[in-house]
């Protein structure tokens, strides 16, 4: 053996022996990962389905629940439906929710599924849909007239949020050796269907399973503070005070509620990491520290 190449095995051993005592901490853990649209792509793509398959692999429980808000919008763009977004949520009307449940959970699902199958795990794609998965309630904003000042409910159409998780097929799937893979759409009382954001998604269903932690794959690197450095631990009582004096603004803010919610209903703990930095799944959960912003009690 070359110099080299006992070094080069050597580090390798390094690297194994440092992740052995985070690999014994989540033996058996359920983690939920959010896969976001804006982290799909490339090269990158294929690693994610490796990891989470080497996750499954050394006794670990993932549960995938994905987005597909690009995907969304270049369908609608191909079949000339114009969108109109309101506080980041899509107003969703009668034939648009059928283009979302296409992508959602037709083609992005699927894609997302075989990703981690053709890595050598046994993923299967579902919606909310499925086996009463996700029962969805209307979701309406107040809103302030802009003229006049006076607050009206704001029907956004066939957005939803998560009324009712019913975990029984995730665990038929978990139990099974499967890994599931949610595309975040709902029924409403009715037999309704509603487009929910991936994100609420995900955190209702990381509380339903008390999943040992959520995981959020975006495109930042996690919480900063006000000179652009990473927050790598917040409590809930942290994340108050950041949104009070404006360092967690705009769109991070429903991110980090979604975060505090799923710590509230008994997640141990909410990260929210970038998804485009190659194995940020591996690099948070088996490194000290990890390379997001993780929000606990």
């Amino acid at each position: 053996m070359s110099t080299d190449t006992h070094k080069s095995a050597a580090h390798e051993a390094h690297i194994v022996a440092k992740a052995l005592p985070f690999l014994r901490r989540y033996a058996g853990a359920t983690i939920v990962v959010k896969y976001g649209g804006h982290a799909m792509g490339g090269a990158l793509a294929n690693e994610f389905g490796r990891d989470i398959a080497l996750l499954k692999q050394v006794g670990i429980n993932p549960v995938i629940v994905h987005g597909g808000g690009p995907q969304i919008n270049a369908m609608l763009k191909r079949l000339d439906i114009k969108s109109k977004f309101v506080d980041g949520l899509r107003v969703t009307d009668d034939a648009m929710v059928e283009v979302v449940e296409m992508v959602l959970a037709g083609s992005v699902n699927k894609q997302v599924a075989g990703l981690i199958n053709k890595a050598g795990a046994l993923a299967v794609g579902i919606s909310g849909k499925d086996g009463g998965l996700i029962r969805a309630r209307k979701l309406r904003r107040l809103v302030k007239d802009p003229g006049s000042n006076i607050e009206h409910v704001l029907d956004l159409g066939h957005v939803g949020e998560p009324a009712f998780i019913d975990t029984r097929v995730i665990h038929a799937l978990t139990g099974a050796g499967l890994i599931p893979v949610i595309a975040p759409v709902g029924t409403g009382e009715e037999g309704e269907t509603y487009n929910i954001n991936a994100d609420t998604a995900a955190g209702a269903i990381a509380g339903a399973l008390n999943a040992q932690r959520l995981l959020m794959l975006t495109d930042v690197p996690g919480v900063l503070n006000k000179n652009k450095q990473l927050l790598p631990d917040l409590s809930m009582a942290q994340v108050h005070e950041l949104i009070a004096d404006g360092t967690i603004s705009g769109g991070m803010i429903p991110k980090v509620e979604t975060c505090m919610e799923a710590v509230t209903l008994g997640v141990r703990g909410a990260t929210i990491l970038d998804g485009t930095v190659p194995h940020a799944l591996l690099l948070e959960l088996f490194t000290e520290g990890g390379i997001g912003t993780m929000i606990h009690k």
